[in-house]
């Protein structure tokens, strides 16, 4: 595979980035002695895929001249997704920056939806290795084949965890979900899994949502919908209180909206044209991983 050219690397891929994530990669020595390639290869392979994610061409499409064959990188972006390698970086980095004490623990939850371009629709209707679903997170929606990208974002929009649905699937079904995917693990003790409070949208108002979070010990900012409120005040006294609800903090919802314009920067995160749940989630990842660097 030829050596990504230095401007080319620097301007996709820079220095400082490639010096936090290169350590995360699977060992160098290990790949060598099973009859890998050379070591070398490595930031090539790295700049090859986010040249992809972030132009959003087809695998056949990219530049042999600068990058080799698309099937080696491609095998290479499977290989890492099959033994967790692109979730172990950017986790890597969410524990680095609660260590710094660097991640705003007032978290945003929402979700967006993807069209799934005609490329990704062909996949066969069973689950694959790496525990990919049987649906592959695609489903049929008003506006065609789609799949619905559940995410929680810090007080600084940047990404915590990401959860695929197909596109049809509702938000409120996903929450819990997402709150287990919530995991940043620390140098002694037990993981952190538990922000100071969720913020999401009346998409969100569900007794069984601010059951979870209040017996875990999270402040619930989430409005109530109209609907509810009606219903609550047609039964009177037996409707109950109605929930608690902070005014000033949810006005802060807005930072996982703007976490989803950050990621839909990248064009090939913007249109689904990956066939696997998996693949297309490791692109997820990798956004996150530039975004907590940084870049």
């Amino acid at each position: 595979m030829p050596v990504v050219g230095a401007d080319l690397s620097q301007r996709l891929v820079s220095d400082e980035l490639w010096e936090s994530v290169a350590p995360l990669l699977p060992s160098f020595a290990a790949r060598l002695q099973g009859g890998g390639t050379a070591p070398c290869d490595e930031r090539a392979v790295f700049t090859a895929v986010v040249y992809v994610l972030t132009s959003g061409c087809a695998w056949r499409h990219l530049p042999p001249a600068e990058y080799g064959s698309w099937k080696g990188v491609y095998t290479r972006l499977r290989n890492w997704v099959i033994d967790g390698t692109w979730e172990r970086v950017f986790t890597a980095l969410l524990a680095q920056a609660d260590a710094e004490d660097d991640v705003d623990w007032i978290v945003a939850v929402d979700s967006t939806i993807v069209r799934v371009h005609q490329h990704a629709a062909g996949t066969l209707q069973k689950g694959a290795s790496v525990a990919e679903p049987g649906h592959h997170a695609i489903g049929r929606s008003r506006g065609g084949l789609s799949t619905k990208i559940h995410l929680a974002a810090d007080g600084r929009c940047r990404p915590l965890c990401f959860v695929l649905t197909p596109g049809q699937a509702n938000d409120a079904p996903a929450f819990e979900h997402v709150m287990a995917a919530l995991v940043v693990p620390r140098p002694v003790g037990r993981p952190r899994t538990r922000p100071r409070a969720v913020l999401a949208d009346r998409a969100y108002s569900s007794r069984a949502i601010r059951t979870h979070l209040r017996r875990r010990g999270i402040k619930a900012v989430i409005p109530q919908p109209a609907d509810q409120i009606a219903n609550r005040k047609r039964k009177g006294s037996q409707g109950g209180r109605p929930p608690t609800f902070d005014c000033e903090a949810y006005k802060r919802r807005n930072t996982v909206e703007r976490c989803i314009n950050r990621l839909k920067n990248w064009r090939g995160l913007t249109t689904r044209y990956e066939k696997t749940a998996t693949v297309f989630q490791a692109g997820l990842h990798i956004a996150g991983i530039f975004i907590w660097s940084g870049r």
